[in-house]
Parts: structure tokens; C-alpha cells; sequence
């Protein structure tokens, strides 16, 4: 599995895992902000996500084990793994089985259990659209609208668009991979996996991802962990909120 990623800076090795139909990219400013402080940034696409390899298969132990390969391949260890969403239970399953390779774990708006299925109306959206007819990302917003009343996520979406030639659209995503596995997406880390090494979860004061009766759950399966939340952000904290989630990474990995 060849993991495309964006690599910038000098320093510890700092890896981000983007959210279930997002990419690297998406974190590029922030990282370019930590870089500053001594970190060589890594921003990872995950298998059927932006420019890495497809696959018809997808699952939690596939992007860790991709995520393994790609550190193997780049002679990286006592890495710092910050993931958001869907990357942040990806980076739990890569911590509970590879902990030796972690110096800190980041793990934004989610938690260790399971989670519904609740992405339906934007697979729905994403699968209606014909490149055959949609000609502009006007025209590809709009027939998304219809799916998708909030702007900023048809507009977070629309970063997976690209010009396959002069005049065809298309998506980075596989889409169908995605479709057909969409019930991976909420697993749970199995109750028994536990990381005993320094983890902090940030949660977001308006997100309802990790809730209060939640934190038992993740104080028994990463017991070295704190939880801060960013305030005046949901579930995208870290563009809704920088300035705070900044700080509170930098103070996490600095001390």
C-alpha cells in the first residue's frame, strides 16, 4: 500500500491522520505552525483518501498496518501521531499495537467506542454526482446542496475534487471502496487494547463526540491520558478553533 503524504520541516517526526473523506492537506496550515517550533510534519493520505492507493478492502488494522509500513519505509520512530476523527481511532489502533514506535499520541473529537453510522446523506450526495454533466464546481455544489444544506462541509468535500482531464471532473476519493465499507467507520478499539504512553484527547465544547460518560471508557484504555476541550468548536476543532487547539498541542508536546 503506497501512502501518498506531503513532508515539510526539520526536527521530531509529526504525524497527522485526516478524518473519513478528508486528506492531508487539509491540516496544511496548522502544520506549517508546528513545524516552526522543530517538527518534520508528515501529512498523511489514508488508503482511499486523497493521492494514496485504492483498495476494495478498508478497515482500522489495514490503516495501521499502513501506517506501520510507511514509518518502516521511512525510518521513522518516536513519532509524535496527532489524528482527527476517523484518523484519530486509526492512530489508537496503530498506538495499541505499535507503541514502541510512539513518543505522544493526539487524538482530536473522538473516543475509543463505537460510534452510528451518520455519514449516509453525504455518500449519498458524493455518489449522485455525474461528471458527465457537472462541468464546474458550481455546478458539482449545487447538485451536493441537495444532500448537504451546510456549506462548509460540501466545501470541505469539494477539496476531493480534481480536473481528471481539460474538461472532466472527478473525485480523489474511491468513493465506492468507501460506500461499501462505511459500517468500518464507527468500530470500536476492542475494550481490552490499552497505551500506557502520554495521550491527550481534545474535544470540542460544542461536539457531542466525546461526552462526559465517555472519559472513563478512555482514562482504562490510554491511562496516561488528559482530555482538554477547545471551546466555541465542534467536530472540526481544529479549523473552528486553531489558535486554541494550537496552544494546546504545542504545550502537550513541549512538556
Amino acid at each position: 500500500m503506497r501512502l501518498h503524504a506531503n513532508v515539510f520541516g526539520e526536527g521530531v517526526p509529526f504525524l497527522i491522520l485526516h478524518g473519513f473523506l478528508g486528506m492531508g492537506d487539509n491540516w496544511k496550515t496548522l502544520a506549517k505552525k508546528i513545524s516552526e517550533s522543530g517538527y518534520q510534519m508528515h501529512l498523511i493520505d489514508q488508503r482511499n483518501h486523497g493521492r494514496s492507493t485504492h483498495s476494495d478492502e478498508f478497515s482500522y488494522e489495514l490503516l495501521a498496518s499502513d501506517l506501520l509500513e510507511y514509518c518502516h519505509s521511512n525510518n521513522l520512530k518516536d513519532v509524535i501521531l496527532l489524528g482527527h476523527s476517523m484518523g484519530g481511532k486509526a492512530a489508537m489502533f496503530f498506538a495499541v499495537n505499535h507503541p514502541e514506535l510512539l513518543k505522544k499520541l493526539i487524538i482530536a473529537d473522538i473516543g475509543p467506542k463505537y460510534y452510528p453510522l451518520h455519514h449516509q446523506d453525504i455518500l449519498d450526495g458524493l455518489s449522485s454526482l455525474d461528471f458527465d454533466t457537472l462541468k464546474s464546481r458550481g455546478e458539482v455544489d449545487k447538485a451536493l446542496s441537495v444532500y448537504v444544506q451546510d456549506i462548509g462541509v460540501r466545501m470541505f468535500l469539494m477539496k476531493n475534487l480534481f480536473w481528471k482531464e481539460k474538461s472532466e471532473l472527478g473525485l480523489r476519493l474511491n468513493l465506492d471502496s468507501l460506500v461499501q465499507n462505511s459500517s468500518e467507520i464507527g468500530v470500536e478499539l476492542p475494550e481490552d487494547s490499552v497505551y500506557k504512553g502520554e495521550t491527550l484527547f481534545l474535544k470540542g465544547a460544542k461536539s457531542n463526540y466525546i461526552l462526559n460518560e465517555d472519559e472513563g471508557r478512555i482514562k482504562k484504555q490510554f491511562p496516561q491520558s488528559q482530555i482538554n476541550e477547545i471551546s466555541n468548536a465542534g467536530h472540526w476543532l481544529h479549523a473552528e478553533n486553531p489558535t486554541e487547539f494550537l496552544a494546546s498541542v504545542l504545550e502537550f508536546i513541549k512538556n
